[in-house]
């Protein structure tokens, strides 16, 4: 442990003769998704955004960044590094039955403390959202989770961006700035006074609910109304103006940190935190709060100096909780693991090989999920490699799609027969998600010698009621289960059997006899 300490200060001191003051700036807008980022392949819709665009230039964009589906998770995710099944922040925190962030949880800016105490300046400004706003003993658990500074609001949803509650370091006033004019405010006030190195979270609001219009001067929508019935029949001009003036609010930072020699010091990492919100998704197929592509295919830009041959395009699968680990490397600790309890483990990669174009990739796939308590309709978690998208539904059933070519996921594979390459890569994402969550009744019928059947001896594939053998023997049995490994039906007779009644979802047919097959299916 002495010479790890020995060699972190020692690079530290090299890292800083070498290149002065290193800063890190996160910049987080709230239900912001790839689709209306006009330098995103997949958009179909645009919003001014020149000082985000200008990052480009000096950057590298992930075309594969995925979050989760919500504010909460996703937050949890980057400070930690872990998933949400280890957090348990699976749901957006508000209400009695919400899973909050244990504070004994390790950090950003507590591993920053640890490996070089009184060495960075660390402030998390705007958005907190991770724990509950009562008792308001509560308001400290930012600055007890490792950082020097917090102001902001403490909840996830501002009912009025001109009437909220800021808390600053745990003392919460009334305020009646505009929430993205304030937050912008604080984080030039905050940076003028530093004097060492600093990593900055800064998380506004904007563009989240509520739709509203922001100040004339941040946006260019100079003809809308202000009248709450405009603004419901026709929300997504009020969204984009919310979010062309964070964009604005941002250049006023950028332009601060120039004046002050730090702007060319600064690495910008800028996200959204998941999909667009349903009011103004521009898919029908999934949005904030889905495991779709729509909940959690994000914008992601690392920006600065440590970018080796900047104004790249990376297509390398990247999670938002790859942040941890990420800015911790930023800063020069490469060794941050040994900092790390074995019964906490961090699910965070570097993506600093892919800044300094050493590596193109640093993981097969990426995850995702989202649950809540009590569960619901579409709970579930969803993994994808390259080119493939598993989707496991809490209530048993799963979707498979070929995401490199169906981004809309419009065509559900295991509805039709799987050919030997899709059913490899179905097997394959179906294990390695059973392997990281512990669990994954689903796979176990292709963890054997004998692999899923491709051929079409069995139909209609979906099914409602009855299922129909091409080629029946009356010598085999037939075993039908669900997603959870729980048998159906156990017999000879299968094909007299009425399933009408048993639930939607994924089911296989295992067919004993002269050879053993297994047969995936669709129940509608």
């Amino acid at each position: 442990m002495k010479k790890s300490i020995l060699f972190c200060f020692c690079y530290l001191f090299i890292f800083h003769i070498s290149f002065g003051q290193r800063n890190v700036v996160l910049i987080i807008a709230d239900d912001l998704g790839s689709d209306y980022c006009g330098f995103y392949e997949n958009h179909l819709d645009t919003i001014p955004m020149p000082n985000i665009r200008s990052l480009l230039a000096k950057g590298v964009r992930f075309k594969n960044a995925w979050s989760n589906p919500l504010c909460s998770p996703t937050r949890a995710g980057i400070l930690t590094g872990r998933y949400s099944f280890r957090t348990g922040v699976g749901n957006a925190v508000g209400g009695t039955t919400s899973a909050v962030l244990d504070t004994a949880e390790q950090t950003i800016p507590r591993m920053l403390n640890l490996m070089a105490p009184n060495t960075f300046a660390k402030a998390n400004i705007g958005k907190w959202h991770l724990h509950l706003p009562t008792p308001k003993s509560n308001y400290f658990f930012p600055n007890q989770m490792g950082y020097d500074h917090f102001e902001g609001n403490f909840t996830g949803v501002l009912n009025s961006y001109t009437d909220w509650d800021k808390v600053t370091n745990g003392v919460a006033t009334k305020m009646t700035n505009y929430a993205t004019t304030e937050t912008a405010d604080n984080a030039i006030a905050w940076i003028k006074k530093q004097n060492k190195p600093f990593f900055l979270w800064l998380a506004f609001n904007a563009p989240h609910t509520p739709f509203h219009l922001p100040p004339l001067n941040l946006h260019s929508f100079k003809n809308l109304s202000s009248a709450d019935t405009a603004i419901t029949n026709n929300p997504k001009p009020y969204f984009k103006a919310a979010m062309e003036s964070l964009d604005h609010e941002l250049g006023r930072i950028f332009d601060s940190l120039k004046v002050i020699n730090q702007f060319e010091n600064t690495d910008f990492i800028f996200i959204g935190d998941n999909g667009d919100d349903a009011m103004v998704a521009q898919n029908t197929g999934g949005a904030k709060g889905s495991v779709y592509q729509e909940g959690v295919s994000v914008p992601f830009l690392i920006s600065g100096p440590s970018v080796t041959n900047p104004n790249r395009v990376s297509d390398a699968l990247v999670n938002t909780q790859d942040l941890f680990a990420t800015i911790l490397d930023l800063f020069g600790f490469m060794e941050w693991q040994q900092w790390i309890s074995p019964s906490k483990p961090v699910d965070s990669k570097s993506l600093m090989p892919i800044l300094k174009e050493i590596q193109s990739d640093i993981r097969p796939w990426v995850f995702t999920e989202v649950f809540k308590i009590p569960t619901v309709s579409g709970d579930g978690k969803a993994m994808r490699n390259k080119e493939y998208k598993l989707i496991d539904f809490d209530n048993g059933t799963q979707k498979f799609f070929h995401i490199s070519s169906d981004l809309t996921e419009n065509n559900d594979l295991l509805k039709g027969t799987l050919n030997s390459i899709e059913l490899e890569n179905y097997n394959y994402l179906c294990n390695e998600m059973s392997k990281l969550v512990g669990t994954g009744g689903f796979c176990s019928l292709t963890n054997s010698e004998n692999s899923l059947a491709v051929d079409n001896q069995v139909f209609p594939n979906p099914f409602t009621d009855f299922i129909h053998l091409s080629n029946p023997d009356q010598n085999n049995r037939y075993r039908l289960l669900n997603a959870m490994n729980q048998t159906i039906f156990n017999g000879k007779n299968i094909e007299l059997q009425d399933f009408s009644k048993i639930a939607s979802g994924v089911y296989f047919l295992e067919i004993s006899g002269k050879e053993h097959q297994v047969i995936k299916l669709v129940k509608e």
